[in-house]
């Protein structure tokens, strides 16, 4: 099976209750991190894992609220590895991934410099791998498979949603997006579809242009349950709240979502587990 477990469920807008977007995949022996919002280690210590146990870091796209904490990921893995020759982390994601690892890097280069000096065992940077994609397999290894497609957040691009396999079970993670065909196919028949979701009737009220842009990239609850249905996915599972749904509200949430999609419906605080089994996924209709 896979485990997901939503670290962060949070929006751009600082929550006590919610970090920022983030979710942590586990399949078989290996550990993934799907983006990397703010407050996403003190998530990952809760569910019982660090930075130097990820196995790989997934972005699906390059806005601030999904790779907020990217530095702060980079140098406490390298700190906290202490392995004579530690394993480089592979990092996946969109065209820019690497430019924007290689600023994050420059800003921390006086930390980094720093700790070379002071610690006799480290000598080297921080390593990482940065692979770049938009289409296709980007992992196999231990009997994991993952593979990438383009997503529509425009003006954001490129962006690209990850759909996991291991041992017939699969998880896909759709990032920001509005419904489209990419996206339909990379999810068709998997265990669970990961997706971001708003509350476009909440927000088309706000008094604010800026806040009701939003609406205009984002899959409403209703959308995300049209495309999970399309698709023929086992589970649905919401994820980035925007509004945040405040404490018992998850019901209201949970019947949008179930008025397009009469499958299993899930939605919770940070530390929300999923479990996704080998053939949970189903044909869709026709």
């Amino acid at each position: 099976m896979i485990e997901v477990t939503l670290l962060g469920t949070g929006s751009p807008v600082p929550d006590a209750r919610r970090a920022g977007p983030s979710t942590l995949v586990r399949a078989g022996d290996q550990t993934f991190l799907v983006d990397c919002g703010r407050g996403v280690q003190q998530r990952m210590a809760a569910a019982g894992t660090s930075a130097s146990a990820l196995t790989a870091l997934l972005l699906t796209h390059l806005h601030s609220d999904h790779i907020a904490d990217l530095g702060d990921l980079l140098i406490t893995r390298w700190i906290t590895t202490f392995g004579p020759d530690p394993h480089p982390l592979s990092i996946i994601g969109p065209p820019g991934t690497a430019e924007v690892v290689e600023a994050t890097f420059k800003a921390f280069g006086h930390d980094i410099g720093y700790r070379i000096a002071h610690h006799d065992d480290l000598n080297a940077p921080p390593q990482v791998r940065v692979h770049e994609h938009t289409d296709g397999e980007v992992w196999n290894h231990g009997g994991v498979t993952i593979r990438v497609a383009p997503t529509d957040h425009r003006p954001v691009t490129p962006t690209i949603g990850f759909r996991v396999e291991f041992a017939d079970a699969s998880v896909v993670l759709a990032g920001d997006t509005v419904p489209c065909p990419s996206l339909d196919g990379l999810a068709q028949g998997a265990g669970a579809l990961v997706h971001t979701v708003i509350r476009r009737d909440l927000v088309e009220q706000a008094p604010m242009q800026r806040i009701r842009d939003i609406c205009d990239y984002h899959s409403s609850v209703e959308e995300a349950a049209d495309t999970a249905e399309r698709a023929g996915v086992g589970i649905l599972i919401l994820t980035h709240y925007v509004p945040a749904p405040q404490p018992g509200q998850e019901d209201e949430w949970r019947a949008l979502a179930a008025s397009r999609f009469d499958r299993q419906i899930e939605l919770g605080d940070d530390l929300h587990r999923v479990l996704v089994h080998p053939g949970m996924g189903v044909r869709p209709a026709g």
